[in-house]
């Protein structure tokens, strides 16, 4: 069945590219398909970005059911993230999508 959209604010594409908008969350989610990991881990492996705006990314992750957030006890509390089933689900399409771009994105963006 084609789907046709006259309102693109119900484009299911759209929306999707949506939940994954943002310069970090690719990123964030190519970290986590390895397993869960610590805020501290992320931080430290995703050169450049902010504690701020990791938090804030991770935050939209988890709100979109993308991401889990579990705090563990112990002092200082731990906390971890990992990918939910609906996230892990994204794994083959963004590496897909990877493939794709280091094919076909060479002279047409100068990635930095």
């Amino acid at each position: 069945m084609r789907h046709t959209y006259h309102d693109v604010e119900f484009c299911a594409t759209r929306v999707a590219l949506g939940l994954l908008a943002g310069k970090w969350k690719p990123i964030i989610l190519f970290h986590l398909f390895s397993g869960p990991r610590r805020f501290t881990e992320l931080w430290r492996d995703i050169p450049r970005v902010s504690k701020k705006v990791l938090l804030e990314q991770l935050r939209q992750l988890e709100a979109a059911g993308l991401v889990e957030r579990t705090v563990h006890n112990g002092f200082p509390p731990e906390v971890t993230y990992q990918l939910s089933t609906k996230g892990a689900e994204l794994g083959p399409i963004l590496h897909r999508l990877d493939q794709w771009a280091v094919t076909h994105i060479a002279g047409v963006v100068q990635i930095s």
